[in-house]
């Protein structure tokens, strides 16, 4: 068996073939706000990571990935949460999580408020409540967790990359915080 196809079987593609597939068709991903709820359900608190961008700078984001052929929604936002919160996040996700909304990345500047320079990528966003101990992994530095005002704050919102603001905003008016 060869390395592509070993990629390929379990759900990744090699990155000539990732690269391949972004320059045809939109990829499908995730992005999730992990939030913390008090025993009525009202949001408390907003976690924001903060990571390395591909440019170098250092940018606030929501937890966010791709989802891989074969994986169900569910599944792809339990892993990202745990790849970049940390095994003991305890995230509540729902047998049938539903976003609410659907941002979609455009290569191009301008098309929509979010960008992604690498692909046209179409992302399911969702609130997520965690209960446990997050401790940021992989490519995520640190996780600020932020009331709800102050995650509204115009200078926390201009720290996030790619148009990731405009997300924050939404999931707060869902919420209706």
């Amino acid at each position: 068996m060869t390395e592509a196809t070993t990629l390929s079987d379990s759900g990744w593609l090699s990155r000539e073939e990732m690269d391949a597939a972004r320059e045809r068709l939109p990829i499908l991903y995730v992005d999730a706000l992990p939030v913390r709820v008090d025993d009525h359900g009202v949001v408390t608190r907003v976690g924001l990571l903060l990571r390395v961008g591909s440019d170098g700078q250092i940018k606030r984001a929501l937890v966010s990935g791709r989802v891989l052929y074969h994986e169900r929604v569910r599944t792809a936002l339990l892993r990202h949460l745990e790849k970049d919160l940390g095994p003991l996040a305890l995230p509540r996700v729902p047998p049938a999580p539903q976003p609410f909304t659907i941002a979609e990345y455009f290569p191009t500047p301008g098309v929509t408020p979010f960008h992604d320079p690498r692909q046209h990528a179409v992302s399911m966003a969702y609130v997520v409540p965690v209960e446990g101990d997050c401790a940021p992994q992989q490519d995520a530095l640190e996780l600020t967790w932020f009331s709800p005002d102050e995650a509204r704050d115009p200078g926390v919102l201009a720290e996030l990359a790619n148009g990731q603001s405009a997300l924050v905003v939404q999931a707060l008016a869902h919420l209706g915080v």
